[in-house]
């Protein structure tokens, strides 16, 4: 079988591709850009934007392909209010939408795809389960939940279409919103918190989400949506507490009122200085913690990483970088 990865030059896509040429299958990488990756002396790679249907079409899609559409637009670099629909649409669910019309003219039938949690919006329920209801805060959210529905409908001419909603994916190279945690540790400042701190933060891990894709593809690509997430994520309070003394800091935490701060970011945001997306913001007081069990009964997937150890690796990799040293992050993920 070959396998087509949209996107695959990107944060997950770097680790399921040679997930699969270890595999010993044909590994096919269709992205905007090309690093330099060790994994390309066995994978093709093809110049693709998601965005422009033509280029899509020369990917040369085949009937057997086994499809995954790891292409996004992320909530990092935080875009002003006005530019976001702009920003998300034309990748997360337009792009999307001709991966999709392209499997179909080609006859293509399996895609695993990535939308986000962000689709839930508020929790409502805990823990939040795929059955949870959805209503997405922002418009990278509803991008993403525009894609599930056109999911629904190709699923309805007989594609098999697995959908994951990851929590906030960590692991080497990308630091995110977490670069602004980091230099407040490292500069002895405090550290605010939304809320009191008692809520716990779940992160999911890069090299877990890769694994989460090849396990769909193991199970035949259930037309099923997934959550993925670490397991018993630790409270706000303790995950930063651990983090700041395993890097030796003065940083002291501090618990602010969650409706006071969010005014204040609303305020921010309205005035085209954001600091934060609206998105990360509205729930950051919130037991947001998804239930992956589901993804463990039906497709034998469990994530192996906690989140203290992914921050912990994270920071490590930003000092590393800050101080010119090569960066060791074979065993735990890091941001």
């Amino acid at each position: 079988m070959r396998h087509v990865i949209f996107g695959g030059d990107g944060f997950v896509g770097r680790h399921l591709a040679p997930k699969l040429v270890a595999d010993g299958e044909e590994v096919v990488v269709a992205d905007i850009v090309k690093s330099d990756l060790p994994h390309y002396r066995s994978a093709r790679f093809v110049t693709c934007d998601v965005t422009d249907p033509a280029s899509v079409a020369t990917v040369g899609l085949r009937g057997e392909d086994m499809v995954y559409n790891l292409s996004a637009k992320m909530l990092s670099p935080i875009q002003v209010r006005a530019k976001r629909h702009d920003f998300f649409f034309p990748v997360n669910f337009h792009g999307t939408e001709n991966i999709m019309k392209a499997m179909d003219k080609a006859g293509a039938s399996k895609l695993v795809h990535y939308t986000t949690d962000m689709i839930y919006g508020h929790t409502v329920t805990m823990p939040m389960t795929e059955e949870h209801p959805v209503a997405p805060l922002g418009e990278y959210g509803l991008s993403k939940l525009r894609t599930e529905e056109l999911a629904a409908e190709w699923r309805k001419r007989g594609m098999s279409i697995s959908l994951f909603r990851p929590r906030l994916i960590i692991g080497p190279g990308r630091l995110g919103i977490l670069e602004k945690l980091f230099k407040l540790i490292d500069w002895n400042l405090p550290v605010p918190m939304i809320g009191s701190g008692k809520n716990p933060y779940q992160f999911i891990s890069v090299f877990d989400c890769a694994e989460a894709a090849r396990a769909a593809w193991k199970a035949g690509v259930p037309n099923e949506a997934y959550n993925l997430g670490s397991l018993n994520p630790p409270p706000v309070k303790k995950l930063l507490g651990d983090l700041i003394r395993h890097a030796g800091s003065k940083s002291v935490l501090i618990p602010t009122p969650g409706w006071a701060v969010k005014r204040t970011l609303d305020l921010l945001d309205l005035m085209n200085m954001p600091i934060m997306d609206p998105e990360q913001y509205l729930i950051a007081d919130e037991e947001c913690v998804l239930d992956v069990s589901k993804a463990e009964r039906q497709l034998g997937w469990v994530p192996q990483y906690r989140d203290e150890d992914m921050l912990i690796a994270a920071y490590s990799e930003y000092r590393a970088k800050k101080d010119g040293h090569a960066v060791a992050t074979k065993h735990v993920p890091a941001e």
